[in-house]
């Protein structure tokens, strides 16, 4: 299999090679490197859409929740994110009639600028550091400890993460956002590709689908019910869970700022509904695969279960493709995260001296070494990791939405709103507050709260407007 991991790889390193050095010399101006050329066509932009969203958690996150805590992964994952395929088209169509394309910075700057404060650009750039920054350690811990897994004793998983860490800088400032659409749509391909071929082969080895949900229900019945084996997937869970992956496309830059970019408006609607397709096969893949690992792996760890499924008890190919696939989905999400921070950061500085793309790059630097301290700290669950990162900058969705629709209503007291709910529930994840508050989880609660306050304030501006 070495030799195979070889020869893929080097496909790929030479394919990000070719990119970013194509990218380089096509980039006319700062605005192309921030923004790939504003060019991005349905196809191409379904893939980085996807490639973005959907990283190393898909081989090996989604998996293990599947065979962890049973179907309720679907409503979690499936419903969701099909449903965050539409947000994307009715956020994208909107937000696009509110600007200028070709002047647009960022959404720090654009917040700034609506609410007439920096306030609104201080709390946005806080939200999206605080929870990205995990995010894209998600990435970075995933991949090494599955690397450390299937390669023991080559490096040690901290070196893995340092590795992958310096390939994400030196390949991010090279080329810009056109050289990383480029590499997402490999890794979308590879990623997507790979999925399939694995679940098919999960699903032959039970004897078909009926099949593999009989064996299920004689094993591990609880997998086939809510709220799962565990308790996880309680009535409150998804619906938190659903309002914060549904405003993924309002919230996060790295996916916000592909809708921005994309070429026209049809373009964009024909993206969204690749999207939903995509990931409606893409997440149903992952179930036959985590209920292969409930049948024959169910008291392996995480990182034993996603080796022995994607690696040992594949062929050579399919699996060096798998190993190399999982790297370009860690890299790819991870360097389109890293780039939307340094770029809001950018966008969201007030003073002329910090407007060129060395800080750009700069800040790029400095979330890396952020995300890669966290990923050394950070613990093994992938997906709900992932999840704490959407429910965090979702409340950030009020304050964006009435800028898109409500633009001569708003207040500055609106950021002062949202600001209260990051710090309120980040009190709560470390521990600060309780986890429920009247029996309702608390990132619920928050974010009620703050869509409540945010419409109160709304309202009563409008009517002192009117009058």
């Amino acid at each position: 299999m070495t030799g195979w991991i070889l020869a893929v790889g080097a496909l790929y390193l030479g394919a990000l090679v070719y990119a970013a050095m194509h990218a380089r010399a096509s980039n006319q101006s700062d605005h192309d490197f921030l923004t790939a050329g504003s060019n991005l066509g349905s196809l191409v932009g379904c893939l980085t859409v996807a490639a973005t969203l959907f990283s190393t958690f898909t081989l090996m996150g989604m998996p293990d929740l599947f065979r962890s805590h049973g179907v309720g992964a679907w409503f979690f994952l499936g419903v969701s994110d099909c449903a965050l395929a539409f947000s994307a088209l009715w956020f994208g169509v909107n937000i696009r009639r509110r600007i200028n394309v070709r002047k647009f910075r960022g959404f720090s700057g654009w917040l700034s600028e609506q609410y007439d404060s920096r306030h609104a650009a201080y709390v946005y750039l806080l939200g999206i550091f605080v929870f990205l920054v995990p995010y894209v350690a998600i990435q970075i811990k995933g991949i090494s400890l599955f690397l450390d897994s299937i390669l023991p004793g080559v490096m040690p998983s901290w070196a893995w993460s340092v590795a992958i860490v310096s390939v994400i800088l030196l390949y991010s400032e090279t080329g810009g956002l056109k050289a990383i659409v480029f590499a997402d749509s490999i890794q979308g391909l590879v990623l997507f590709g790979a999925t399939l071929i694995i679940a098919a082969g999960c699903i032959a080895h039970f004897g078909g689908i009926g099949a593999m949900f009989d064996s299920i229900e004689s094993s591990s019945p609880a997998l086939l019910s809510l709220p799962g084996p565990a308790g996880l997937f309680t009535f409150q869970f998804l619906v938190a869970s659903f309002l914060a992956i549904v405003m993924i496309p309002v919230t996060q830059p790295q996916m916000s700022i592909r809708l921005v970019i994309m070429r026209d408006t049809p373009s964009l609607a024909r993206m969204a509904v690749l999207l939903g397709l995509f990931s409606f096969m893409l997440i149903v893949a992952t179930l036959p695969i985590g209920f292969y690992g409930a049948a024959l792996y169910p008291d392996d760890t995480t990182a034993n279960f996603v080796a022995r499924v994607l690696v040992h008890d594949q062929s050579p190919v399919i699996a060096a493709v798998v190993i190399v696939g999982l790297i370009a989905a860690a890299i790819s999400t991870a360097d389109s995260q890293l780039f939307a921070l340094g770029s809001e950061l950018r966008a969201g500085a007030s003073s002329d001296r910090f407007q060129s793309l060395s800080v750009v790059r700069g800040a790029v630097v400095v979330f890396a070494v952020a995300a890669l301290v966290v990923s050394l700290v950070s613990n093994t669950h992938i997906v709900l990791l992932a999840r704490t990162s959407f429910a965090g900058t979702s409340l950030l969705a009020p304050m964006i939405l009435a800028a898109v629709f409500f633009p001569a209503r708003l207040h500055r007291l609106i950021p002062l709103v949202a600001a209260a709910g990051l710090l309120a529930f980040l009190a709560s994840i470390s521990g600060l507050l309780e986890d429920t508050v009247l029996n309702m989880r608390v990132d619920l609660v928050v974010f009620v709260a703050v869509a409540l306050a945010t419409a109160t304030v709304l309202l009563c501006n409008g009517r002192n407007a009117h009058r």
